[in-house]
């Protein structure tokens, strides 16, 4: 099936992809993003960390969302959780497994 679009984006969930076609110098962009259960994976691992996120705060840290690749979460840890000799351990046995039992795609979590 062929659409037209009015505007220059657009954006639409078909089967399990979220589907973004941008014109660009009279160029149409398709980009494909798996999704799960119609929401984009980004969109469940913000939700999750929000979820981890006060426990974090409570000792003076924070994390941020970078990207997410294939699976592959990665996070940037801020505050007090940064210079932490235990971020490692506060990143794998805590974030990356919360994550993990929370939403099965996710693969592996990285810090950058």
């Amino acid at each position: 099936m062929l659409t037209a679009f009015d505007t220059e984006v657009a954006s639409v969930t078909l089967c399990a992809c979220h589907v973004n076609v941008i014109e660009f110098k009279r160029r149409f962009i398709v980009s494909v993003e798996p999704t799960r259960g119609g929401i984009r994976m980004k969109e469940q691992v913000k939700a999750v960390l929000e979820k981890i996120r006060p426990s974090l705060q409570a000792d003076g840290g924070d994390v941020e969302l970078v990207d997410v690749v294939d699976g592959v979460v990665k996070v940037r840890l801020q505050g007090a959780c940064a210079g932490c000799p235990m971020s490692q351990l506060t990143l794998k046995n805590g974030v990356e497994r919360i994550l993990k039992q929370e939403i099965p795609d996710v693969k592996e979590v990285q810090a950058v």
